[in-house]
């Protein structure tokens, strides 16, 4: 099974949702990490239709929806109370049906939530648990969509409910006139390849397993330091499981490793209130962007991985090992002159001479090594 499938659902989505093209794989990257997603925006921009749509890709999914208000009870949401149970004394629930069965979800204007509701909205979001009469329940939820024409306002008391969406993505009406009028015109409806559970489940795992290089772990404490600078301060834990995402980013692009441009999901995950949410954005676009970092992920791996084939070719006292080891040498002399000249045309940029300095350190102790070779 390859990741064509989940282009081509992709590009069915697109077909029949104009102008959403950023929501849509957002919506993907959730699925596959087992994430949910916060869509903020006005009514009749197709929200709940991308929600019901995602639900539909999965054969025999269960796909619950509802509406909240400031006077829903948690009947409306985990099922009724069962007559049989209550007449022995239990308070459980009849939950068929009901968002405790459900593998997607949709909750609009899910920020009317009341207190009553909260809690165990919460943790079957956070746990994939139900509580009912005191016993937990484990809930086969896949991704849950929250749906806002808001955000909420503080002392509300409803931001560990904001929290628990990683992915919060603001939508708006279609922009251009060209796209809204070929959206007017459209009358077809697209077949969406669908993907059976043991397909979805084979994706998920080959997710897990996309590799993270060192670089970008740097890259985020990076991003981190700079949006501390800016008062912008996301829980390690909102860090933490952001990293679900780069790897479900980068193997829809069909790639089994994170590369800096897949940060760029990071900028719908990293801020805590409205206000934060540009200057985030402008951050992580901004380093993603940064021709030095970029310079010295390209080096520092090659760099490496040569000084680890000398090390290696060192213990044969071949003529060809040792005509091997001059030339790697060589090699290895000359990326070290590149990050030479581009220190120069930045010397004010510490990690650019640090590397310089780490370099020349590691040829000379190398090159002492290989004169006794």
């Amino acid at each position: 099974m390859e990741t064509n499938k989940l282009r081509q659902i992709i590009q069915s989505f697109n077909s029949m949702f104009y102008d959403r093209q950023r929501e849509i794989e957002a919506l993907m990257v959730a699925l596959l990490s087992r994430q949910h997603v916060l869509l903020i925006g006005p009514a009749g921009t197709g929200k709940s239709a991308l929600a019901s749509m995602l639900s539909k890709l999965v054969e025999n999914s269960r796909y619950f929806q509802h509406l909240l208000t400031r006077f829903s009870t948690p009947d409306e949401l985990f099922g009724p109370l069962s007559l049989k149970e209550l007449e022995q004394g239990n308070f459980k629930r009849n939950t068929s049906g009901m968002l405790p069965e459900a593998h997607f979800a949709f909750i609009d204007e899910i920020f009317k939530a009341n207190s009553s509701v909260l809690n165990s909205l919460l943790s079957l979001i956070n746990e994939r648990i139900f509580y009912d009469n005191g016993k937990p329940i484990n809930c086969p939820l896949l991704t849950l969509i929250g749906s806002s024409n808001e955000y909420i306002e503080e002392g509300d008391g409803l931001e560990a409910l904001f929290d628990r969406f990683l992915l919060r993505l603001e939508v708006k009406y279609i922009r251009e006139n060209e796209m809204f009028i070929s959206m007017l015109k459209n009358n077809e409806v697209s077949n969406i390849p669908s993907l059976s559970f043991n397909e979805l489940q084979y994706h998920q795992k080959q997710v897990e397993l996309v590799d993270i290089p060192d670089a970008i772990y740097h890259t985020i404490a990076k991003v981190r330091t700079r949006l501390q600078d800016e008062g912008i301060q996301p829980s390690d834990r909102r860090f933490k499981q952001s990293l679900s995402l780069l790897q479900a980013n980068a193997y829809l692009a069909g790639r089994m490793e994170v590369e800096r441009k897949d940060l760029g999901i990071l900028a719908n995950v990293l801020w805590n209130r409205p206000e934060e949410r540009e200057t985030a954005s402008k951050i992580i676009y901004e380093i993603i962007d940064d021709s030095v970092d970029t310079f010295i992920e390209r080096i520092v791996p090659e760099f490496d991985t040569l000084i680890q084939i000398i090390e290696h070719s060192m213990t044969d006292n071949s003529k060809h090992a040792k005509d091997m080891v001059g030339e790697l040498l060589l090699q290895g002399k000359s990326l070290y002159l590149e990050v030479q000249e581009f220190t120069s045309k930045m010397p004010n940029r510490k990690e650019l001479i640090d590397l310089k300095n780490d370099m020349h350190k590691r040829l000379l102790d190398m090159t002492s090594q290989v004169i006794g070779f």
